[in-house]
């Protein structure tokens, strides 16, 4: 048969294999097979391993990092990986965190999820990991924790401020009782070392300095005594008069509280958190101050590191929509020109091909379409996970009038029943996402012998009332259920259809990625909420969302 002119022969097309979708994907993955052995991964892997196995390698077994531990720093070897495990059993293993040690020791945080992965005929041919790194997300819990617990130190200090001006008052009013007040006092702040305690006059004079000042400024008591206070403030704090602004605040409400650069007696700084008190006499008349210095360096420093890690996680979620971007342009165009091509060849009348050769271009034209459904999803699971402050309105009646719209002819003589639903405070395209996979699945599954009848309710429930979802107790969410009368699903899979890949129906006729109830089930956690799936086989599904109905308005 002769080529026509400007058209590729076949097998001339470039089309991208798994190793190029692989290395797209903005997650770590490696594949392994049935033995354990290392067949696949992508370049994000090989950047968390900090290391390139060998595909194919015996030694390469389960995993290609160096070590792993559990989260409490247990060994854990590679055999009794939940890689290795999966292979044994067969059971998906969903987010599961661990500790990747790389071969120059350092090691990451991540969060591992493992599913079978299955051949033509549906048996185990080994198992897919997807992992990301969450050290960022570890360090910031750490750093929340320990922010904690210095509020807690601050209120400790104020409260111990109070005490010291209670004793310090007793000393100038009664001079019988000056001496034994004196020595409880000096007991008392000499035994504090974590707190700077000292005695200004009325003009910040020091005339009391305790073990814990001369641990953070220090300056022996000899040294420092007699001397004003501004010494421990910075040259440029002390020319916009900062110390003499903060006696005067004292002088005038009582007390004053300040956060900031101060100095040391060997000019190294040290982020304090001071507490500066009036003392009055029984005229009212303010007889001098007492200051309490806390050292929070470590969680000044800690907070700077938090700021540093939201940054980057707002730079990485900015590359991932450019990512999403490009890979929807990039990924999808040598389906749409293999797509072209292919129909065009079978459109010639001069080619004039056998049935069998029609048969294999219906295949690869339905394959194309089966890998830009699986791209498309693949690219909307990713943009799932990014989280944003900038909410909008998002009225729900409206989204799910337009979704149902667009099924008008698939839904034919059945209907749609939508009851009045809350406007949200949402990203519009997650909302729209969301409901857009579930009316879809009520479409896409539904029975074939009755018309198609599709309802959408809404109910405002405690979160006890929904314990399996570990929802706030005291909180009040929206139940927004999608009801229809399909071809329904064994109850027993309610659970793994929100995992990736896994789909309602095995179905060979049935269209889908297997991607899409994963997708809903990301976009919920973004709000905080759940979603959860019951079904009966030949009598239909019902799939409710629980959102916080404290980022909604209420139902009018």
């Amino acid at each position: 048969m002769k080529q026509q002119p400007g058209i590729p022969e076949p097998g001339a097309i470039d089309v991208p294999d798994d190793s190029t979708i692989l290395y797209l994907l903005p997650t770590a993955v490696c594949v392994c097979d049935m033995t354990g052995v290392v067949i696949r991964y992508n370049e994000k892997a090989a950047q968390l391993w900090n290391r390139r196995p060998r595909v194919g390698d015996a030694n390469e077994l389960y995993c290609g990092c160096y070590k792993l531990y559990l989260p409490d720093g247990t060994h854990l070897p590679h055999e009794q990986s939940p890689m290795a495990v999966c292979i044994k059993d067969g059971q998906p293993r969903k987010d599961v965190e661990l500790i990747l040690e790389r071969p120059d020791l350092s090691r990451l945080y991540i969060r591992v999820n493992v599913v079978p992965l299955l051949d033509g005929t549906g048996k185990q041919a080994g198992v897919i990991n997807c992992f990301d790194d969450i050290t960022w997300q570890k360090e910031a819990e750490r750093v929340l924790s320990r922010k904690i617990g210095e509020e807690k130190l601050q209120e400790l200090a104020i409260s111990l401020e109070k005490i010291v001006q209670r004793k310090t008052q007793d000393l100038v009013q009664k001079t019988e009782e000056l001496k034994k007040s004196e020595e409880r006092y000096h007991k008392m702040v000499e035994e504090v070392e974590d707190y700077a305690i000292l005695m200004l006059d009325k003009e910040g004079t020091i005339v009391n300095w305790n073990k814990g000042a001369e641990k953070i400024k220090g300056y022996k008591e000899v040294e420092i005594v007699g001397r004003n206070f501004q010494e421990f403030y910075l040259a440029e704090d002390r020319k916009k008069g900062l110390p003499l602004q903060l006696l005067e605040l004292a002088r005038q409400t009582g007390k004053a509280l300040h956060e900031g650069w101060r100095k040391r007696k060997d000019g190294s700084v040290f982020w304090g958190s001071i507490v500066l008190t009036a003392i009055h006499n029984d005229e009212g008349r303010v007889i001098g101050f007492t200051k309490v210095t806390r050292d929070l360096t470590e969680r000044k420093l800690a907070e700077d590191r938090t700021n540093d890690y939201l940054r980057q996680l707002e730079f990485q979620n900015k590359e991932l929509e450019q990512f999403v971007y490009a890979a929807s342009h990039d990924l999808k165009e040598p389906l749409r020109k293999m797509n072209f091509y292919a129909n065009y060849i079978a459109d010639q009348p001069e080619n004039r091909l056998d049935e069998k050769s029609r048969d294999y271009l219906s295949r690869s034209l339905k394959a194309a379409a089966r890998m830009k459904v699986l791209i498309e999803d693949l690219l909307i699971y990713s943009r799932s996970t990014i989280r944003t402050d900038v909410y909008e309105e998002v009225d729900l009646n409206k989204v799910i009038e337009e979704i149902a719209g667009t099924h008008k002819e698939e839904i034919g003589d059945g209907e749609v029943i939508i009851e009045k639903l809350p406007v949200v405070y949402a990203v519009p395209f997650q909302i729209k996402q969301l409901f857009s996979n579930l009316i879809d699945n009520a479409v896409k599954y539904k029975h074939p012998g009755r018309d198609v009848v599709i309802k959408v309710t809404v109910k405002l429930v405690e979160g006890s009332q929904v314990p399996v979802h570990n929802l706030e107790r005291n909180k009040k969410y929206f139940q927004i259920s999608v009801i229809d009368n399909g071809i329904g699903f064994d109850p027993a899979h309610a659970n793994r259809i929100f995992e990736i890949f896994q789909r309602l129906n095995n179905s060979t006729n049935a269209k889908g990625s297997g991607i899409g109830l994963a997708i809903c089930k990301k976009i919920v956690q973004n709000y905080k909420g759940a979603i959860e799936a019951n079904g009966e086989p030949e009598v239909g599904a019902r799939f409710s969302v629980y959102l916080p109905a404290d980022q909604a308005m209420p139902l009018q």
